[in-house]
């Protein structure tokens, strides 16, 4: 006899624990008399050499120098930047780690409900000098690196953005995480470990938008902690058999294994560190010897590299306009991953899968029946991306739990809740039925169908299903009959949602279901990191620590009697300006181009959408640029000089939003290098987009633009920053636009444009009774002419995106270009009177504080998750 092995286990990765003891928050033993028993060896030993957080700057400094000698393996003769940023980042690490166990084993002890944050995205920007501002270290690490021959803004610039979001989507997830640590609540993001994110943004010689892979983890990442313990196998395809009493078997098909990352998430000022815990797919079984030695290479690693793709790129949030979002085109704007739109789905299923594994696993640790699940977990549905944890969390209690369809369903709907972020039918996900049933054949659909029997007329409407070829499911209608609330992201916006696309959901389920969340910004990154002499300034003048206000927003209204003070409007504007050297500086490093700092900075950086309106812009500039070249020299002296910025992706099949970004470059290639006009107007695209450069940009803005056409944008949050920066807002009267207004004061915004309630009137009078360009919008239609004479080389190129605007103008850029043009004349007259301007910079941020995350995430704790702040208790020390 010998040793056997079943061969079908060749090549699986051996496993020998798995969730034995999980890794973290477990609880000490105690004895009889409820001591707590040390586990094992000395405890005097053990607890001699636990390390506590660092303090001071020889235990900084320490703690570098250790990392340079044992993690990178180098010495002081062969340490560059790069090399000190990665060993300050596992030095600041270390001292996340312990936060992150004591947070842990805290709510381990104490129990409370916890939330779940499921966001496909989390646009999380620089880690270190966030980590180092909320752990109170900045300048003792500072100091430390100084000693050891290193400046800290080197080592921070060497950081690379985390490329796990794409917009404002995956921003605001990650704005939510830091105040869920900040307020000391018990809260978990829940996303996906992409490999290569969505794309760096390159720049053709002729202006195009070209991708490239965005290796963001070459260098590796310090601010994950792989976890390898923690892993679910999640299963797709194969064949479903419904049982005769209700259950169902999945078997067959491919199983691919879910791998978890945490990244710790300080909070500020407390030791509270949660967690987000990202998912890489795994092939169950790797390399194929067999194949391989038969010489079949490629069946020798498929099964690893359709796993691979699961997680290979970011799935961005990007749709085509109306009239173009068929199923195909939608599938192509999600990048190229192979073998097509099942992958897509793959993905989130893949993603919700392992989240609500690891959230049941987690739940089960506590011995408490299912029921009871409401009362320890509230998961919340950042848009629709995560609408299949639903069906799965159905299928998980039917099948593996034994609970009837209507207890499940009760507790299904009791642990969800959905936020919508979007009011554009075409912007709803749908996923086709036939494709669903392929990838996940035990999927809920029939059985969730009969909640609303009836009215055919009402059916048709609510229906799960959208009949056609192929049937789709709408995964909002989904979201909303699974979730226990629902909530749009800024009081227009939710009143849109109740009022529009979900009003007969709200008439049949009741207007009590249906709330709104203005989105929030958190002011730790967005005031405090990115504009930190203005930050300085606030704590002086206030008096007040920052440990403080930047926890407690509403105290900036104590600036407001400043603003009528010299000497602070002075140090105000100083500061301004040297936020607009900062942004010269990078764009002349980066680009090689001068950008003249004693002129207006008028910023818009956004996605690429048409209904965010860039293309208005472009021809406000460009009806600019021709209004200078047809002045006088003595009428160009009077004229306002302003610098125009724009930045943003387009989604890679989104033809007409890279159109756009093509003439916005070629009209800078013109107006730059104009003898002219170069001295009064300039314009930049600066390409690859991240949070990071937004963080140069936003300080150094005078007036920002949030234009989309009125009801489009549901909130947005780069108006916020903006504004909390002490840039004013020029924009249209849509999302949190106007919540903005009401706070600063309308004398200190400028608006313009239609109203929500005519944009449907406008657009039926486009299409059955239309009004040729040049009657009733002489200004535009002069621009027009001159992108089509080829005043921007290139004529014919531009006449797709010139056509969505002579033709049917969906996003009413001819209805509103007048108003934009005399917005933009009030804008240039009140920045005349520079002490005004400052005036109204400092009452637009000292009337921010209505717009914190904090504010928002505390709005959900207690109105939605009924979670409570847990705070993190420091070890007690023995007594001697």
């Amino acid at each position: 006899m010998t040793s056997i092995i079943d061969t079908k286990s060749i090549g699986k990765p051996q496993r020998a624990r798995r969730h034995v003891r999980t890794l973290t928050g477990y609880l000490p033993e105690v004895d009889a008399t409820g001591k707590e028993q040390w586990p094992r060896g000395d405890e005097k030993v053990w607890k001699e050499a636990l390390r506590g957080v660092d303090t001071d700057v020889p235990s900084v400094t320490k703690s570098f120098v250790n990392h340079v000698q044992t993690s990178l393996a180098r010495q002081a003769y062969n340490l560059d930047d790069l090399g000190a940023y990665q060993a300050a980042a596992l030095s600041v690490r270390d001292n996340l780690i312990l936060n992150w166990n004591e947070t842990q084993l805290s709510y381990t002890r104490k129990n409370p409900k916890r939330a779940y944050y499921l966001s496909l995205e989390f646009l999380m920007g620089r880690t270190l000098d966030n980590a180092l501002l909320n752990l109170g270290l900045k300048e003792e690490y500072r100091d430390g690196v100084k000693k050891l021959g290193f400046s800290i803004e080197d080592i921070l610039d060497k950081e690379r953005d985390a490329a796990l979001g794409n917009g404002g989507l995956g921003r605001l997830a990650a704005c939510y995480l830091d105040s869920g640590s900040s307020t000391e609540l018990p809260l978990w993001g829940y996303g996906l470990r992409y490999k290569y994110g969505i794309f760096q943004q390159l720049i053709s010689p002729e202006g195009n938008q070209l991708e490239a892979p965005d290796p963001w983890l070459e260098n590796q990442n310090p601010w994950e902690l792989p976890r390898l313990d923690v892993t679910y196998d999640i299963r797709f395809y194969g064949q479903s058999e419904r049982l005769s009493d209700g259950r169902g078997i999945w078997q067959g098909g491919q199983e691919v294994l879910a791998v978890a990352y945490d990244v710790m998430i300080p909070g500020y000022g407390t030791k509270t560190t949660n967690n987000l815990r990202l998912w890489e797919s795994r092939p169950k079984r790797g390399f194929d010897l067999n194949s391989f030695n038969a010489g079949n290479y490629e069946a020798a690693v498929e099964s690893s590299n359709s796993a691979d793709a699961i997680t290979s790129v970011l799935y961005p949030n990007d749709h085509t306009r109306k009239g173009a979002a068929s199923q195909a085109a939608i599938v192509s704007s999600h990048h190229a991953r192979p073998p097509g739109p099942d992958l897509n789905i793959a993905c989130v299923s893949f993603w919700t899968a392992a989240s609500l594994a690891d959230i049941l696993r987690r739940f089960k640790q506590q011995g408490k029946p299912l029921k009871e699940l409401p009362d320890f977990v509230a998961i919340q549905l950042n848009d629709t991306h995560p609408t299949l944890a639903i069906p799965e969390l159905m299928r998980i209690l039917i099948d593996e739990e034994d609970l009837t369809w209507d207890q499940a369903w009760s507790i299904v709907t009791n642990v969800f809740f959905y936020t919508n972020h979007t009011v554009l039918p075409e912007a709803l996900e749908k996923w086709p039925v036939p494709l669903l049933e392929h990838v996940l054949p035990r999927f809920f659909l029939q059985a969730v169908e009969r909640k609303y029997p009836g009215d055919r007329e009402r059916l048709a409407r609510m229906s799960l299903i959208e009949e056609g070829f192929p049937k789709q499911v709408r995964m909002a209608h989904l979201a909303v009959i699974g979730s226990r609330k629902v909530n749009g992201v800024a009081e227009l916006h939710s009143d849109l949602v109740k009022t529009t696309i979900l009003k007969d959901f709200v008439d049949f389920e009741g207007i009590s279901k249906f709330s709104n969340v203005t989105n929030g910004i958190t002011p730790r990154r967005w005031l405090d990191q990115c504009n930190p002499e203005l930050s300085d300034l606030i704590t002086k003048t206030l008096k007040i620590e920052k440990t403080v206000w930047l926890k407690d927003l509403t105290k900036l209204k104590e600036l407001l009697p400043f603003a009528e003070d010299a000497a602070f409007r002075k140090e105000w504007a100083a500061i301004k300006q040297r936020n607009k050297e900062r942004l010269a500086h990078y764009v002349q490093t980066t680009l090689g181009l001068t950008v003249r700092t004693d002129a207006m900075f008028d910023v818009q950086i956004k996605r690429l959408h048409e209904y965010k309106r860039q293309t208005l812009n472009i021809l406000g500039v460009i009806h600019r640029y021709l209004t200078l070249k047809a002045m006088t020299p003595e009428e160009k002296k009077k004229v306002n000089p302003r610098v125009v910025f724009f930045a943003g992706k387009a989604a890679p099949a989104y033809y007409i939003a890279k159109l756009t970004i093509r003439l916005i470059v070629n009209v800078a290639r013109k107006i730059n290098s104009d003898p002219d006009t170069k001295d009064y107007l300039q314009l930049y695209f600066l390409p690859d987009y991240s949070v990071s450069l937004a963080e140069v940009l936003i300080p150094a803005s005078d007036i920002s633009q949030h234009i989309s056409t009125a009801g489009t944008e549901a909130s947005g949050t780069s108006n916020m920053k903006f504004c909390l920066n002490g840039g004013l807002l020029l924009g249209t009267v849509d999302g949190a636009n106007i919540e903005i207004a009401e706070e600063v004061g309308e004398s200190n915004v400028f608006f313009f444009g239609h109203l929500t309630p005519a944009v449907e009137d406008l657009r039926y009078q486009h299409i059955y009774h239309p009004v040729p360009l040049e009657q009733k919008c002489p200004a535009l239609a002069r621009v027009i002419d001159q992108v089509r004479a080829g005043l921007f080389n290139d004529a014919e190129i531009y006449e797709p995106l010139l056509n969505t605007i002579s033709q049917t103008d969906y996003y009413l850029l001819s209805d509103d270009f007048d108003s934009y043009i005399a917005a933009l004349a009030m804008v240039d007259e009140a920045y005349q009177d520079k002490d005004e301007w400052v005036k109204k910079s400092i009452r637009t941020t000292a009337n921010m504080g209505k717009f914190s995350s904090d504010r928002a995430i505390l709005e959900y704790a207690e109105s939605f998750w009924n979670i409570e702040p847990t705070s993190v208790e420091a070890p007690k020390k023995k007594a001697t």
